[in-house]
C-alpha cells in the first residue's frame, strides 16, 4: 500500500478530509524520528514499538576490492509489533 492509498482509506474511515489525515502522519512520523534520535522508544497502543538501537562502529570487509572498511556506528530503527497485532494478522 503507498502512502496516497492509506491516506484515502483513513480519510474514509475516519471521516476526516484527506489533509487532515496527511497532516497526522507527518506529525507522526516527525515524532517517532525525533525521537529515534533521542534513542526514545515510541509505544503506539495495539500496534507495536518503534525502538532505536545504536550500532557500534565495526570492520567489514569490501566484497569486490577484499580491502578492509571502517564503518561508522549508526542508529537503526526497530519495530516490536503487539501481541494483539500479531493476533490480527494471524486471523
Amino acid at each position: 500500500m503507498d502512502n496516497k492509498t492509506l491516506i484515502d482509506n483513513l480519510s474514509r474511515r475516519l471521516d476526516v478530509s484527506r489533509d487532515t489525515v496527511g497532516i497526522l502522519i507527518e506529525g507522526l512520523t516527525q515524532t517517532i524520528g525525533e525521537c529515534a534520535a533521542g534513542l526514545d522508544s515510541v509505544s503506539v497502543p495495539s500496534f507495536g514499538t518503534f525502538e532505536p538501537k545504536k550500532r557500534l562502529e565495526r570492520v567489514a570487509l569490501h566484497p569486490a576490492s577484499g580491502r578492509r572498511l571502517l564503518v561508522p556506528p549508526k542508529i537503526v530503527l526497530t519495530f516490536k509489533p503487539s501481541a494483539s497485532l500479531k493476533q490480527k494478522i494471524r486471523k
